[in-house]
């Protein structure tokens, strides 16, 4: 799976290969979410899950000029590329 494939499915079909072959890197609090990072193959996604709605409303690559890539940097090592932006 390659991260072009991965953008192209459902968030049905996402979910479920997150779940089956995503490892779970770390998880941060983001506003009204909580935010999985997970690694799959050699590309980083994103899942948000909306607490008081009790569901997985997206899930999307890893934008790495996103803010958001500084509270996983403070919990977990990321590679070095991802930093650099």
């Amino acid at each position: 799976m390659t991260s072009r494939d991965f953008t192209r499915l459902t968030l049905g079909e996402k979910t479920k290969w997150v779940y089956f072959n995503g490892e779970l890197i770390t998880s941060i609090r983001y506003y009204a979410y909580k935010v999985n990072l997970y690694l799959i193959g050699e590309f980083y996604v994103e899942l948000f899950y909306h607490h008081s709605q009790d569901r997985i409303e997206k899930i999307e690559l890893l934008d790495e000029k996103s803010k958001r890539i500084n509270f996983y940097a403070d919990q977990v090592r990321l590679p070095m590329n991802l930093l650099a932006n």
